[in-house]
């Protein structure tokens, strides 16, 4: 194990240092176990994340080599405070090459171990201390497309990487549990464009190549990174109390997609009505020309396919209130993040509420006649996937497979019977409540359980056991005639759609 509760002597702690030095240029072997990965046990992706560190900041730069076939040099600098003793630290950090690593500026030793970059510094930190590390690498674009991370697009590259995909990009502490601000540095031919999360800090150009630098100023988790580079124009306008708002769109594309763009302030407007302000310093589509099969909330940017845009097939209610699934996840699950992946039903619940509450208020689709449908489902979702707070691990090499209907209606529909357990206002103080005060943090199924009872004025525990931990699905308030379908049934009907 890497830590170590103990003080040892200064004299203890100068030879240790030598043989770590001498360890790192491959003179004498470390007197320290083989390394090994960590993790800082979530019960989904127990490997995810390390314990000993909180990450204070991240700066990115990566130099993109005008191919996205080709891997980036990139450069990952972590400002980080000990929260243990440490003779190692633990990165994630996979399908990159490691060129270089520092600690405090002196040069560390380093070796993968499974999807764990595992560093020797020289001297090892003690509880408390200020740690800067530099990782010099590449950041390969290449691989299976729904491996998450980098996703290639039809001009260039942007990422998706929920739920544990950032360490295919660049090195980092890989938990919604340990946000941290972040800035990007990113290095292109002057004929891209280069926009990240946050806002724009400078942009300078040298010969043939452009550096764009962004810069967030709320905290963010490391699975809602983005960065786009391709031959994109950037929208500018205004939303609500002048929030700056900026798109990212293929050029060619500027014009028809402008329809769309435009809605962004009205969703934005609409959002605040039930939730209070927005959370953050801007906001804006990424629309990809890439198939992913997804839209994404990438912080301050979130990720649409183009061809949701573009395909006659989609409703337009259906579109507008997919832009506003991903704009009420900047409250959901950005701005007040999950502490472990079993929260995700907070995230994806109550992004799934809005959106259909929107399509209702806005074009008359009925909340009432989905939540019916999905109670019939949930059942037969909850055999498949576990209850909404207890979800079943994802099915192995299928990581996107955590993402099923149980998060999202089946999820949403705790939140419909909680509002008929509750009433309307109580739940609306509720939601406003939750925002406000988990502001930039992280927050668990506990945490609003414990809320919701406050506002309500007496214990709702029971009421959540239910809903969100037990095989079947609890009678619906308000509701005693509906009724989930046999789970072979229902399975049967889910096939023949």
């Amino acid at each position: 194990m890497p830590l170590t509760p103990r003080n040892p002597s200064p004299r203890a702690r100068w030879m240790r240092a030598a043989v770590l030095v001498a360890a790192s240029a491959g003179l004498v072997a470390a007197a320290l176990p083989a390394p090994t990965p960590l993790g800082i046990g979530d019960p989904l992706f127990p490997h995810l994340g390390n314990p000993g560190y909180d990450v204070l900041s991240y700066d990115i730069s990566l130099t993109y080599p005008g191919k996205n076939t080709e891997p980036l040099a990139a450069v990952t600098r972590i400002e980080a405070t000990a929260t243990a003793d440490l003779e190692r630290i633990n990165l994630d950090f996979t399908h990159g090459t490691v060129r270089s690593v520092t600690v405090d500026g002196a040069p560390a030793a380093f070796q993968s171990s499974g999807e764990d970059l595992v560093i020797t510094p020289v001297t090892a930190a003690e509880s408390g201390d200020e740690i800067t590390i530099a990782v010099t690498h590449t950041s390969d674009p290449t691989g299976p497309a729904d491996a998450g991370g980098w996703i290639r697009t039809g001009d260039g590259l942007a990422m998706a990487n929920q739920a544990d995909a950032a360490h295919r990009v660049f090195p980092s502490n890989d938990h919604p549990a340990d946000k941290a601000f972040f800035t990007f540095r990113i290095t292109a031919p002057s004929t891209l464009t280069a926009v990240a999360n946050g806002l724009p800090t400078g942009r300078t150009t040298d010969g043939p190549s452009t550096t764009w630098t962004y810069r967030t100023a709320h905290p963010m988790a490391t699975e809602l990174a983005q960065v786009s580079i391709g031959r994109t124009t950037v929208v500018h306008r205004a939303g609500p109390h002048e929030l700056p708002l900026r798109d990212v769109v293929r050029t060619a594309d500027r014009d028809l997609l402008e329809p769309w763009l435009k809605r962004t302030p009205a969703h934005m407007e609409w959002m605040e009505s039930q939730v209070g302000r927005y959370p953050f310093e801007t906001y804006g589509l990424l629309v990809a020309d890439a198939a992913t099969g997804f839209e994404l909330e990438t912080q301050t940017l979130s990720l649409f396919e183009r061809r949701l845009f573009t395909e006659p097939g989609f409703p337009e209610w259906y579109v507008d209130s997919i832009m506003v699934h991903e704009l009420a996840h900047q409250w959901f699950g950005n701005s007040v993040s999950p502490r472990t992946w079993s929260d995700l039903w907070l995230n994806e619940g109550h992004a799934s509420w809005y959106e259909a509450l929107y399509a209702e208020e806005t074009a008359g689709q009925s909340m009432e006649r989905r939540m019916k449908a999905a109670y019939a489902a949930s059942d037969a979702w909850r055999a498949d996937g576990g209850p909404p707070a207890a979800p079943a691990p994802p099915t192995p090499g299928q990581k996107i497979s955590l993402f099923r209907p149980v998060v999202y209606d089946g999820s949403a529909l705790v939140l419909y019977a909680l509002r008929a357990e509750i009433g309307t206002e109580a739940f609306r103080t509720l939601e406003r409540r939750w925002v406000s005060e988990h502001m930039d943090a992280t927050a668990t199924t506990a945490d609003f359980t414990a809320l919701a009872s406050d506002v309500a004025g007496r214990d709702l525990t029971a009421f959540f056991a239910g809903w969100l931990y037990a095989e079947k699905t609890p009678p619906m308030p308000g509701h005693p005639d509906w009724r989930s379908r046999p789970v072979g049934e229902a399975r049967g009907a889910a096939k023949s759609r």
